[in-house]
């Protein structure tokens, strides 16, 4: 009898924690939790007085369409660093994602490789404030905007420390300053291998789309030349180290620039003269996504006045959404952060960019090979000539021991 009560308890136990959710889920709806994976600090979240667009989405769901069909949503946010990092988390099948946020290309690349859904625009009648220059015929990377709706884009620049780096230095305003070896050690590249290639591109005048096998080998040449100069390869990290002016140089986002700016007022920023990066940022629905309607309604809201305006207030990052552009408030608060913040996020046509397209498999293939080369090349230092000079003088004593000991045996034995 007590085994029989010992084994109903038990069960009791382990029930409880889904009767108790059966209950919750009675008086509220069922809650539905839908997962969303973007870029680290790319989204306002209601720190330093924004608005928390997540939180925002999640109370106008549940008052418009949850309370109609007895559902809550709960937002899960987690974050990457690069498209790479993305690319593999999808891919593995692992984690199932509701809406990521891409880059042109790596949109390209998982529409192709039929990682995405096509979307119901239905659900996302916001779409039309997109710019006409962004969607449509002219989504290079997506066209029609099958698979993916515009989030916020940009252009790649230099970030300098005017008190490390001469403000008259000749190499200002050239991909050169990044292999300028008076700042050896000063120097951030990036930790991902189509940015990091692509500032060797640039200034070697290459296509970034159509370099052949022979000019990509020339760019990890350049790279490899560089690493001799570079303190690091980052991503996230380039926020600390910048701002805190533990490095003088770093290639990154315009839109991170003036996020750094905010922190250290000595930080200023240029786009090559050679040609650099435009890229957009693009939400998109996995097909293995479990809450697709959902997350159509989530892409929708980011695209609606106030989502759009708190995003791009709080990353920086340019909006291809006419509502953010045409904005006076909008221009004002970014005038408040720098004088021409406005300027760097839109430049006029006069930048030279280029947009990165998908690789093919072979290049792709090319691409990796180079970039573990890159990664896993050790150069020579002094350090090793030291411990090389170390290791011959004690194979030199002992050589030199090893005589003397003969020679002084051989004595030994010649005396009577």
């Amino acid at each position: 009898m007590k085994k029989f009560l010992s084994v109903a308890l038990c069960i009791l136990l382990l029930c409880f924690p889904v009767l108790s959710m059966v209950s919750c889920n009675t008086a509220n709806g069922d809650v539905i939790t839908l997962y969303v994976y973007n870029w680290g600090e790319y989204i306002s979240d209601g720190s330093e007085g924004s608005i928390d667009v997540n939180e925002a989405f999640e109370a106008w769901y549940n008052e418009n369409i949850g309370s109609k069909n007895g559902t809550r949503v709960e937002v899960n946010y987690s974050t990457y660093s690069s498209n790479e990092d993305l690319y593999a988390k999808i891919t593995s099948e692992a984690v199932n994602y509701d809406v990521i946020v891409p880059s042109d290309y790596m949109v390209q690349r998982l529409k192709d490789e039929g990682y995405l859904a096509p979307l119901n625009y239905d659900n996302i009648p916001n779409v039309e404030n997109i710019l006409p220059e962004f969607r449509g015929e002219n989504a290079y990377y997506d066209e029609g905007n099958v698979y993916s709706v515009p989030y916020l884009y940009g252009m790649i620049g230099i970030i300098y420390n005017t008190t490390m780096v001469d403000p008259e230095d000749e190499d200002i305003g050239s991909w050169s300053l990044m292999w300028d070896e008076d700042y050896t050690g000063n120097i951030l590249q990036f930790n991902n291998s189509r940015d990091a290639f692509g500032t060797a591109q640039y200034y070697l005048g290459v296509d970034v789309n159509e370099a052949t096998e022979e000019q990509w080998r020339d760019a990890l040449d350049l790279l490899k030349e560089q690493k001799k100069i570079v303190q690091g390869y980052v991503m996230d990290e380039i926020f600390n180290k910048m701002e805190n002016g533990s490095a003088a140089i770093a290639a990154y986002y315009a839109g991170d620039y003036l996020a750094m700016y905010e922190e250290n007022n000595d930080l200023e920023f240029f786009y090559p003269e050679e040609g650099t990066n435009l890229y957009v940022d693009a939400m998109c629905i996995p097909k293995s996504s479990e809450n697709k309607e959902i997350a159509e309604h989530y892409i929708n809201f980011m695209l609606s006045e106030e989502a759009a305006i708190a995003n791009a207030e709080y990353t920086y990052y340019a909006s291809p959404n006419k509502l953010v552009v045409e904005s006076e408030e909008y221009r004002e608060y970014m005038s408040e952060i720098k004088d021409d913040a406005y300027e760097k996020m839109y430049p006029s046509d006069s930048v030279k960019a280029t947009s990165y397209e998908n690789l093919t498999e072979d290049k792709l293939v090319l691409l990796n090979s180079l970039w573990e080369e890159l990664k896993s090349d050790i150069e020579i230092g002094i350090g090793i000539y030291i411990i090389c000079g170390v290791i011959i003088a004690f194979l030199l004593f002992m050589f030199i021991s090893s005589i003397l000991k003969k020679q002084s045996k051989k004595k030994l034995y010649e005396d009577p």
